[in-house]
């Protein structure tokens, strides 16, 4: 059963202009309070979150992105990744079910056709769907075959984030004739389709990012959103943008979390070194000295991040008229936000144990889990390719190349 909280705002009344960011953040705030509670023990356990599955859909925050025009809160994307990152300061695994959420209904938004989004988004609000993937571009084991209804669909798609437990999936499949994917949303339980419950990475626990595998699926046409040998549109391509963006505030809220519970392990836990010459651990210089070049390491990818939301917010609302260097423009910025956010979430999360002590290491204080989720997660795609990206247009003006990772 959910825990039962008091959400400070309607989120069943009808809007009429997108909920504020300070209002977004005010919804969130007793998810992300709950979430923390239970942080620890359900990193531990490991397995389905359930429960608080529930709570983030009773809390309406799921609706957070839908336009108000199709009945949503219709929060901008700089609410959104505010929301996101206060989340994954509690629980990075909720927040990367909640964004990764957010990013399949982006998907709909930028690929989708007005009657689609029209159906879908209106469906998610009414029956409260929450959101998978089976997206995974990389992984390719999956297959379109073409039908006189449609498409049948074949096998298997692995890191298939937030598919357990979901009520739809997005999902792409590789077309043999065309030599290109398609990209097309199902209902979960569509007959075939079968999720396995088999991540066991040693961070980021509670994602329900394991398999998901097709015996004979139908695809009706209705629900490809884009067609095989289908080249997007540049304002398309924004979506893996949005993803990215996604990856480094979840990794800045890890820092974040990180930060804030190694400040509070020194006040209320930490003994002073013999050789300090203090009474207490906040008082010893070395320690003071530590802290401040790890706030020097957030504070940076903070202001990062929130000027990347804007640039794609801008890039956003310019629609079809978007240009490919307006594209590469929000790229370049996101790049910036996600290399600074990836060197906060894994040093700070790492040397905190250097300034919290031997005691820290205690399983019931449970601060190893920002270090591992942070190490799991700034692996989804090398930073070191965001490196190149920001060195050769540095060096030569060229763009990073649109890819479902760039």
């Amino acid at each position: 059963m959910s825990t039962v909280l008091n959400f400070p705002h309607d989120t069943s009344a009808p809007r009429t202009a997108p909920l504020s960011t300070a209002d977004a953040l005010a919804l969130a705030e007793p998810v992300a309070r709950a979430l923390a509670a239970s942080a620890i023990a359900r990193d531990q356990a490991g397995g389905h979150a359930a429960a608080e599955r529930e709570l983030i859909r009773d809390s309406g925050l799921l609706a957070l992105t839908i336009p108000v025009d199709f009945g949503g809160l219709g929060a901008r994307w700089p609410a959104f990744y505010a929301v996101l990152r206060r989340l994954a300061q509690a629980d990075s695994a909720l927040a990367h079910l909640f964004g990764f959420h957010h990013l399949q209904l982006a998907g709909l938004v930028l690929y989708g056709r007005p009657e689609q989004q029209q159906r879908l988004l209106r469906q998610t609000l009414t029956e409260r769907w929450f959101w998978g993937n089976a997206l995974n571009p990389l992984d390719k084991r999956l297959s379109a075959t073409d039908t006189a209804s449609g498409y049948r669909l074949d096998g298997v798609k692995s890191f298939a984030s937030g598919s357990v437990g979901s009520d739809a999936l997005t999902l792409s499949a590789w077309h043999e004739p065309s030599h290109s994917p398609l990209i097309a949303v199902l209902p979960t339980a569509t007959p075939g389709i079968t999720v396995h419950a088999d991540w066991d990475a040693f961070g980021q626990r509670q994602t329900d990012s394991g398999t998901v595998s097709f015996h004979a699926v139908e695809l009706p046409p209705e629900l490809v959103l884009q067609a095989p040998g289908t080249t997007p549109s540049p304002r398309a391509t924004l979506r893996s943008q949005i993803a990215q963006l996604i990856m480094a505030n979840l990794y800045l809220g890890i820092a974040q979390g990180a930060l804030d519970a190694g400040l509070r392990f020194n006040r209320e836990e930490a003994r002073a070194w013999f050789q300090s010459g203090v009474a207490a651990s906040v008082d010893d210089p070395f320690v003071q000295h530590r802290y401040g070049e790890l706030r020097l390491l957030v504070r940076p990818a903070e202001v990062l991040a929130d000027t990347a939301a804007q640039v794609l917010q801008q890039a956003l609302d310019q629609g079809e008229a978007l240009t490919a260097a307006d594209r590469g423009a929000v790229a370049i910025a996101v790049a910036e936000a996600k290399v600074l956010a990836h060197r906060a979430a894994v040093e700070v999360s790492s040397q905190l144990f250097e300034l919290t002590g031997a005691r820290a290491t205690s399983a019931r204080y449970g601060l190893d889990r920002f270090w591992r989720n942070a190490r799991v997660h700034t692996l989804h795609d090398p930073v070191d390719y965001k490196l190149r990206d920001l060195g050769r247009h540095a060096l030569s003006g060229e763009w990073p190349e649109p890819t479902a990772y760039s």
